[in-house]
């Protein structure tokens, strides 16, 4: 009789099967602070560094009559504001996105081993593609609990001409005229956004490194040396990117509109900017989740490399789930 073991048992077999020498356990207290700690530097640094892009991206969605194009947008905003007008919002968003990166990475790692032991070692094998979307939508549930605030006051310091320039500006003054509705009235629109996102940025990022693994690289993973490693995991987060950029561009649109206008709700919204509407700024969106996303898993899985975490390989299938199917003499 075959003995089943959790998926965390799994995933401690493979490591110990590796000739690598870790700095903690899977699954580990250590781990999971350490997973947190490279998902603020993931997401805080590559949001921040593609501040004027994102505002030209917010800038295209709430006043497509005055910034046509993203090139346009560029110009206009330079001419306008100087060069240095392309930082505003910076500081709310490397505060927010590196909150959000805690949340995001460090709770994902959470949900999959907790997700994983409820489903079991061949369910989890089995149901890898949903675990890894439960896990990646439970995770930003509460990582856009932390980043909503710093979203608000971002998008009010980038739309609104004359609003603020500081976040120290900012914060005040939306307090003083919604309270803290002003902080998280956008944290629906943001679900709509950033879970789709999410899932997608997950799920299609680990089953595409199973799929390169598989078909393309010449090798297995555990004769690539960490440099090769880590190109895989830069082009498999560009080509999750894209995807995400697409699925959750419309609740973008959505959230930009509502965090700049008082008093008006994401169906609201929606409504008056239609179909079409929706849509605006999705190739600034493509080109800048694209290279984030790619840079973000990038610099996540660079951060384990450092501290020497346990990687995984891809997963294979377990043994009794072999002898059960009849894939074993």
């Amino acid at each position: 009789m075959v003995q089943e073991v959790g998926f965390e048992v799994q995933i401690l077999k493979l490591c110990a099967t590796l000739p690598h020498v870790y700095s903690c356990e899977y699954g580990s207290a250590k781990y999971y602070a350490l997973c947190g700690f490279g998902g603020i530097l993931s997401c805080g640094i590559t949001h921040t560094a593609v501040v004027p892009l994102d505002l030209v991206k917010c800038r295209i969605q709430v006043n497509p009559d005055k910034y046509k194009s993203i090139f346009n947008g560029f110009s206009v905003t330079v001419r306008e504001d100087g060069v240095r007008g392309l930082a505003k919002g910076w500081a709310p968003t490397f505060i927010g996105y590196s909150m959000q990166g805690l949340c995001k990475f460090g709770f994902y790692e959470v949900f999959k081993v907790m997700y994983g032991n409820l489903l079991g070692e061949e369910n989890a094998y089995l149901w890898r593609t949903s675990l890894y979307l439960a896990a990646s939508a439970s995770a930003e549930f509460f990582a856009d609990i932390a980043l909503a605030p710093m979203e608000a006051a971002k998008v009010r310091i980038q739309t609104q001409a004359g609003y603020a320039n500081t976040l120290r500006d900012a914060l005040p003054k939306m307090y003083a005229e919604e309270g803290l509705w002003a902080f998280y009235k956008g944290v629906v629109p943001l679900w709509m956004r950033q879970i789709p996102y999410t899932m997608m940025k997950f799920a299609c990022f680990e089953r595409t490194v199973e799929a390169l693994y598989k078909f393309v690289v010449p090798k297995p993973r555990s004769e690539c040396s960490k440099p090769e490693q880590l190109v895989v995991t830069f082009v498999a987060g560009y080509i999750a990117g894209v995807f995400c950029a697409v699925v959750s561009h419309p609740a973008d649109s959505v959230v930009s509109v509502l965090n700049k206008e008082k008093g008006s709700s994401a169906v609201q919204v929606l409504k008056r900017l239609g179909f079409k509407g929706v849509w605006k700024g999705l190739v600034a969106r493509i080109i800048m989740i694209g290279t984030l996303t790619a840079l973000q898993w990038f610099i996540y899985d660079s951060v384990k490399v450092y501290f020497r975490l346990p990687r995984p390989p891809p997963p294979e299938m377990p043994e009794s789930l072999k002898k059960k199917l009849g894939l074993t003499q």
